[in-house]
């Protein structure tokens, strides 16, 4: 009987005092929103999961023509605690954090360049909610261009992460800088040099991002289907679709939407590192994306294709919940 008494009273409002219908963001200030809490939750999830990407740069770089260095990702983190200490596992940091900033923002801009493409296209109308289909859809598109500003900075990170072994002379060499990286490949390589591996970040990011957007969307739609039991009025369950949902349940969907990401597309992410930690200069060939992952599965088949992919999926899971908990708060409680 409450719900009649509230409209009764909203009836009587004066016009000047009832709610207006929400403000509408221009474009750039959309665009804005995008970069800046883009950058801010990517910034945070890297410091969150930067150990692990590490450890798992390592294990997947590990030759083929050598005994594997290390047992597993365990075995990897006492390795590297022990010659490195944990700063050892931060190291290089400085450009991931900048290509954190730089993906999430450029993740969230373009997948909402993806919806607008698809209301532009007439296939939804402008006041509907998308569709599953297509969030997966607008999740793939926000990848595919994602991964062209991605690569260079993954060349430079997977680089630096690699541990520093001994040369033919003995010596241990002291582990390359950011500066340093960058200055050997455009020296022998060229600008085109910063993009090696480009299809292996082109088919990681766009078809796992599809499962990003796509699986955080589901899992979404799921969780307010459930939280609509014993709700009867669709006034009442359209109230409650414009409400967030408990943070446990955020976090629920982010860490689902992460986990999904990194596994279905690993080997592209495998390959992708192993043709990035090639020594830069030389006469040897650099292999092709398809080359090297024939040689990969020649070698290990499709066990060295997932190695490292049980730490990365682990550690998806919390900074992928922080990174969409923290964007999504942010556009929620501080819009521009």
């Amino acid at each position: 009987m409450a719900a009649p008494v509230v409209e009764a009273s909203r009836a009587v409002l004066p016009e000047a005092l009832k709610p207006g219908p929400p403000r509408q963001k221009s474009q750039a200030m959309e665009s804005v929103e995008d970069i800046l809490y883009g950058s801010i939750a990517g910034i945070i999830g890297k410091y969150i999961e930067y150990p692990f990407d590490t450890v798992k740069v390592r294990l997947q770089s590990q030759p083929d023509h050598l005994p594997l260095r290390y047992t597993g990702p365990l075995d990897c983190f006492r390795q590297s605690l022990k010659q490195d200490g944990f700063s050892g596992l931060y190291r290089g940091i400085s450009a991931p954090l900048v290509g954190a900033a730089l993906e999430t923002s450029s993740l969230f801009f373009f997948e909402r360049l993806g919806r607008e493409t698809v209301y532009k296209s007439g296939l939804c109308a402008k006041d509907q909610a998308l569709p599953l289909p297509a969030l997966w859809f607008t999740g793939a598109f926000s990848g595919a261009f994602t991964s062209f500003v991605l690569t260079p900075i993954e060349l430079v990170k997977c680089k630096i992460q690699v541990p520093a072994t001994a040369s033919s002379d003995g010596m241990v060499h002291k582990a390359p800088s950011v500066p340093s990286v960058i200055r050997d490949v455009y020296k022998h390589e060229g600008v085109i040099g910063f993009w090696h591996g480009q299809m292996g970040t082109f088919l990681r990011e766009a078809g796992g991002c599809a499962a990003w957007f796509g699986f955080k969307e589901t899992t979404t739609k799921l969780f307010y289907v459930w939280n609509e039991r014993g709700i009867h009025t669709q006034a009442e369950k359209d109230a409650l679709r414009t409400e967030a949902l408990p943070l446990w349940q955020q976090a629920v969907a982010g860490a689902s939407a992460g986990m999904s990401y990194n596994f279905l597309f690993f080997p592209a992410d495998t390959i992708k590192s192993r043709m990035q930690t090639t020594a830069v200069g030389g006469t040897a060939k650099k292999n092709t994306f398809f080359q090297e992952g024939a040689a990969l599965w020649h070698q290990h088949g499709l066990r060295g294709m997932y190695r490292g992919c049980g730490i990365t999926v682990l550690r998806s899971a919390p900074s992928s919940a922080f990174i969409f908990m923290i964007y999504d708060g942010l556009k929620r409680h501080l819009p521009l």
